[in-house]
């Protein structure tokens, strides 16, 4: 593979413009290869070239499929989201199921007491047991992407759901 900028003419100015793209991409954020090649591309680095600068800058240890992933994790489950939420969202950004899987195993998060906060902080203490106020907070875990199974032990109604 060639090196980082090492060509000569245009092609090297391209080059130099789709690493120096990728890489403000990068010290924002951790992006997964297909959304670094999407938003490249879309910012009109040929897709070849695009493919070549992302696969570099991977070996390079630049971009990393395991940061993204851990780092995805960790903030969609700051945010409240269930683990299926979560995995929706990797596959969506291009993880491979067995990657966003591990990434989830790996992550240890006790995805109960997350679902516990998203309910007090969103609806306050437990209700007393009203159908309506138990339905309200089922539908809202299971939007969150939190399990049915686990949302119907956390509200007491595992025979219903």
């Amino acid at each position: 593979m060639r090196g980082l900028g090492v060509m000569a003419g245009d092609a090297a100015d391209d080059r130099r413009l789709a690493v120096r793209r990728a890489l403000a991409l990068l010290a924002r954020r951790e992006h997964s290869r297909q959304e670094l090649r999407r938003k490249l591309t879309a910012g009109g680095h040929p897709a070849a070239l695009v493919t070549d600068v992302v696969a570099e800058l991977a070996a390079r240890g630049v971009q990393s499929e395991e940061r993204f992933v851990a780092g995805f994790i960790r903030s969609a489950a700051a945010r409240g989201q269930g683990p299926l939420k979560v995995r929706a969202g990797l596959l969506r950004r291009g993880v491979a199921v067995e990657q966003a899987d591990a990434g989830l195993d790996a992550a240890a998060l006790d995805w109960r007491e997350l679902a516990e906060q998203a309910l007090l902080k969103r609806f306050g203490p437990a209700p007393g047991g009203r159908a309506a106020e138990l339905g309200r907070r089922g539908r809202f875990l299971t939007g969150r992407g939190f399990p049915t199974a686990l949302v119907a032990t956390l509200l007491g109604e595992a025979d219903t759901c």
